[in-house]
């Protein structure tokens, strides 16, 4: 909660108090009505106020503590002054004005901060009674009503439409539908169906049109695998998913906006813009100067699967990362049609989550994105660990034939999207994710950031503290300790020397006092931080400007964790779609988030003052290697070395 009042709320009240004291003493000595009092001691209190708060909280005074100081002095010397003239020219005392003003400075903050408590105590109770302990995982109260808007489909329009409400693109004309003081335009396609023929090829551009078409329902999900956790189950699946969603105020400005596009969370086999955490209608209604876009990609063996070894496989030579290339595909589409809908194409920020965020450093680092974004806010993802080898690719590809009795890739191609689903869950284990091809991702990823290829683009690297339990409550139990297993395997494989020997003891002295399990989780989030802050490091070495972020809040429901999830709903304010997930909001971390979002995107320096969001702190967001640590509710600046993991020689044996 913000704090309930400052000093500058304080001098702001004795400054304003003057105003109501001679306003109403002077009209009374002046014999007006009581009527004409009472106004006269409203409107000049008014004044006052106003003229003292644009002074005390402009940017000038509150960047400078010199400047706020003298500020405070020669308020309080106003007061005194004219106090005592008021006693001595008009026998009133301006003190029980100031007490007056006092109590509503401070009594109606605290009614509001009880109230907000109240609030919250009730979100709270009511998660609580839902989740219990949040050991089976993520539980969606949906009621049958949003699940069936959500899977309407869009139609083509023949006759008369809102033309209020269309926009024309080079590839025709989406008419979208309005909320609150938003226009969403959503299922917008921006590639052709890969399907048929078109299965496991690249992406092809639309051709140009002006056919209409209404745009108010979401495009299907990529087909993908599905999870005990995952909302996304409940979403229409298709191979014709490659569309997009725009979200843009309803207020017309002749500037165009900043634009913001977002990566889906997810692994790379699931995931989807139709996630309520991804909703932006929110965000824009509250920075109606930004325009939103999300959009969907190919996933799984759909997106990620090399068929370079199968008969046949010659016709599809990007099939390892065609989820990449959809991504690029949907960049293109916005810089070329994003002017009509208010954006602007040349200040365009990405911001990912999970493989969302691994995508986007891919994109920087293979080069073929150059210019199709300048910012990239990341969260919980990392290139180093994202990809698969080739030959694992390869055997995927292969184990996928043996699945579904097929021999060639034609055999492959007439297999019904149903058959190729089944087989991509009995095949799960088997990891589907972007391939170091040399071709679309640099052989070596690290040399390539290390070297400059990201070096035109401005990064954010947010990694959390306390966010596999995020993985329980979105897959099984069993799924969940497969893959932890699996990646400390891994892990144990990727480490040497005195790293490798520290490894092996930390786990040891865990699983004294915990499950294996617990203790190998405790590792691999650790493991995970201090790839974050390689990332970092590449990064800073290539010449990118970069910040870091460090989000360590506890979480509301321990076995649900705390991670993507709270921080996607802070950033974008979906304080809804976090109750969904298990957790409340913390409203003055989101406000404060967003606001350095916003900077950030419009190029401005990572500060905020009590100006900007009243009753915070002052936040100065250092470059790397400070870092922006999120704890307790609170934000503050430091090096976070001593904090990302207990494994000795682990931190530098990564950042070497």
């Amino acid at each position: 909660m913000k704090k309930l009042f400052t000093i500058d709320d304080l001098m702001v009240a004795s400054v304003s108090a003057l105003g109501y004291g001679y306003g109403s003493t002077i009209s009374r000595l002046l014999g007006w009505p009581e009527l004409a009092c009472a106004a006269a001691s409203f409107v000049l209190g008014l004044v006052l106020q106003e003229i003292i708060s644009r002074i005390i909280f402009s940017e000038t005074v509150q960047r400078d503590r010199k400047k706020r100081i003298i500020t405070y002095a020669v308020s309080l010397l106003i007061f005194i002054i004219a106090h005592v003239v008021s006693v001595i020219w008009m026998k009133t005392s301006m003190l029980e004005y100031l007490g007056a003003q006092f109590v509503s400075v401070v009594g109606l903050p605290i009614l509001g901060f009880a109230v907000n408590l109240l609030i919250r105590a009730y979100r709270v109770r009511k998660i609580r009674r839902l989740y219990g302990d949040g050991s089976k995982g993520y539980v969606f109260d949906l009621n049958k009503e949003d699940v069936e808007e959500a899977n309407r489909q869009n139609q083509p329009i023949l006759g008369d439409y809102d033309a209020g409400c269309a926009v024309k693109t080079r590839t025709g004309v989406y008419v979208g539908e309005k909320y609150k003081n938003t226009m969403s335009y959503m299922g917008i396609p921006y590639a052709k169906p890969p399907v048929g023929e078109l299965r496991w090829k690249a992406p092809e551009p639309l051709p140009a049109s002006d056919a209409v078409f209404e745009a108010g329902y979401f495009g299907a999900s990529a087909v993908q695998v599905g999870h005990k956790g995952s909302i996304i189950q409940h979403h229409r699946q298709s191979e014709d998913c490659l569309t997009l969603n725009i979200g843009v105020s309803q207020e017309k400005e002749e500037s165009l906006k900043p634009v913001l596009v977002l990566f889906h969370r997810g692994d790379f086999s699931c995931g989807s813009s139709v996630d309520p955490l991804h909703y932006g209608g929110d965000f824009v209604d509250e920075h109606p100067d930004v325009v939103f876009v999300t959009f969907n990609y190919r996933l799984g063996i759909f997106g990620f699967i090399d068929f370079s070894e199968i008969p046949g496989g010659e016709a599809c030579p990007d099939s390892a990362n065609l989820g990449l290339l959809d991504q690029i595909a949907a960049l293109k589409w916005i810089r070329e049609n994003i002017a009509a809908f208010g954006g602007d194409p040349d200040r365009i920020t990405v911001l990912g989550f999970d493989s969302g965020a691994a995508s986007v450093l891919l994109l920087a680092a293979g080069g073929h994105a150059k210019g199709l974004f300048r910012k990239a806010f990341l969260f919980s993802g990392s290139p180093f660990s994202a990809c698969v080898t080739p030959e694992s690719s390869r055997a995927l590809a292969k184990d996928l034939l043996k699945e579904t009795h097929t021999a060639t890739m034609e055999e492959l191609l007439q297999l019904s999207t149903e058959s190729l689903k089944n087989a991509a869950q009995k095949l799960q284990g088997n990891r589907c994710a972007p391939v170091c091809d040399g071709k679309w991702i640099p052989a070596d990823v690290e040399r390539a950031c290390q070297e400059g290829a990201a070096s035109e683009v401005e990064f954010i690297i947010g990694f959390p503290g306390d966010e596999t339990q995020a993985f329980r409550a979105l897959l099984s139990d069993r799924n969940y300790g497969d893959l932890i297993s699996e990646a400390v395997v891994d892990l144990q494989k990727d480490t040497e020397g005195s790293a490798a020997d520290a490894v092996r003891e930390y786990l040891k002295a865990q699983a004294a006092s915990s499950s294996t399990l617990e203790a190998e989780s405790k590792l691999l989030e650790q493991w995970n931080a201090v790839c974050a802050c390689r990332s970092a490091v590449k990064l800073a070495a290539g010449g990118s400007k970069l910040h870091l972020m460090y989000w360590n809040e506890k979480p509301l429901i321990g076995n649900l964790g705390s991670g993507t999830v709270d921080v996607a709903a802070s950033l974008l304010g979906n304080s809804d779609a976090l109750q969904m997930y298990g957790s409340v909001m913390n409203e003055d971390l989101s406000e404060t988030l967003q606001g350095l979002l916003l900077k950030w995107m419009n190029g401005n320096p990572l500060q905020l003052y009590p100006n900007e969001i009243r009753g915070v702190d002052a936040v100065d967001w250092a470059p790397f290697p400070q870092a922006l640590i999120v704890s307790d509710g609170k934000l503050q600046c430091g090096r976070i070395d001593d904090r990302i993991t207990e494994v000795g020689d682990l931190l530098d044996f990564v950042l070497s």
